[in-house]
């Protein structure tokens, strides 16, 4: 499944949130950092959404 991902860059940075998923936002220093750090936020929303 896909879901949008909102990138904005920031004055020490990025951060990234999906309307999609509420609650679900990530920062980083680099662009890297921050997919990763985005795709480990929402596979954990999304594991402990099922679960639940």
């Amino acid at each position: 499944m896909k879901y949008l991902v909102i990138i904005e860059k920031t004055a020490t940075g990025f951060s990234a949130y999906s309307p999609d998923i509420e609650g679900c936002i990530a920062t980083a220093t680099t662009m890297v950092e921050l997919k990763q750090n985005m795709q480990a936020a929402m596979e954990f929303y999304l594991v402990t959404d099922v679960t639940q």
